[in-house]
């Protein structure tokens, strides 16, 4: 796991994960939200998106598809509850596999300050031993090397502007 990455345990049911980036935030957002950036940067080393597709407004759906090491996929999506562009992005998550049971409801928040953003991502897990059950995976290490790639991308974009 990147030690730029905070992870944190506000409650028995949430896990909070913490990033600076290098970046303003609607770079950041766009990057969270926009299929042809999606695919450039998400997933663990190894993991990359084969779906992803985002119909970014309140009610819309989202839905991504990865593949990684030895042809493994995952699949999984949601429902975007408020979009409130750059400053926040709440949306339900499910995973096609129940790998992580039940629906769970991410919230994004993006501060800005001296050309940096703060991303803070809440994860709230249908039940404690939901979220128990997570953090026995490597769930922690696969966000910090996604950031990691969001990092480089970030800077690409930048640069194409």
């Amino acid at each position: 796991m990147t030690s730029r990455l905070k992870v944190t345990m506000p409650s028995e049911r949430e896990i909070a994960l913490t990033r600076v980036f290098a970046a303003p935030r609607r770079l950041v957002f766009n990057a969270l939200t926009q299929p042809e950036l999606l695919v450039r940067w998400f997933g663990a080393r190894g993991w990359n998106l084969t779906e992803c597709e985002v119909d970014l407004r309140t009610g819309g759906r989202w839905r991504f598809v990865s593949q990684g090491p030895d042809g493994a996929e995952m699949g999984h999506g949601g429902i975007f509850r408020e979009v409130v562009v750059p400053d926040r992005l709440v949306y339900t998550e499910v995973y096609d596999d129940q790998s992580y049971p039940g629906e769970s409801v991410i919230t994004h928040v993006l501060a800005e300050r001296d050309h940096q953003t703060t991303l803070t991502s809440t994860v709230l897990y249908p039940s404690p031993a939901t979220r128990d059950l997570v953090l026995r995976y490597p769930m922690a290490r696969g966000v910090g090397e996604s950031y990691d790639r969001l990092d480089a991308v970030l800077a690409d974009i930048e640069e194409e502007v």
